[in-house]
């Protein structure tokens, strides 16, 4: 399993264009990618849960990757993450 943190700095936070960006880069790979912020979690391919979270600036996010592809998934979604909040 991999793992990173992230602390948001895109000022509205996770919001739906990103977001759904987001869905699309997780839906690439087979390995399991799930945000936790807090006592919330949410798959990277749901966005209707993504945005439900409420994740706003300065909020920080865990993202954990779990599966075969799961060390080109961090990879990508770390550097996803870094350049859009």
């Amino acid at each position: 399993m991999k793992e990173f943190k992230y602390v948001i700095t895109d000022e509205v936070g996770i919001h739906a264009r990103p977001a759904g960006l987001l869905v699309q880069e997780a839906k690439k790979f087979t390995s399991t990618i799930m945000f936790i912020k807090g006592e919330k979690s949410a798959k990277a391919t749901s966005l209707m849960k993504l945005m439900g979270m409420g994740i706003v600036k300065g909020d920080e996010i865990t993202v954990t990757i779990e599966g075969d592809d799961e060390d080109a998934a961090a990879e990508a979604i770390e550097a996803f993450v870094k350049a859009n909040f």
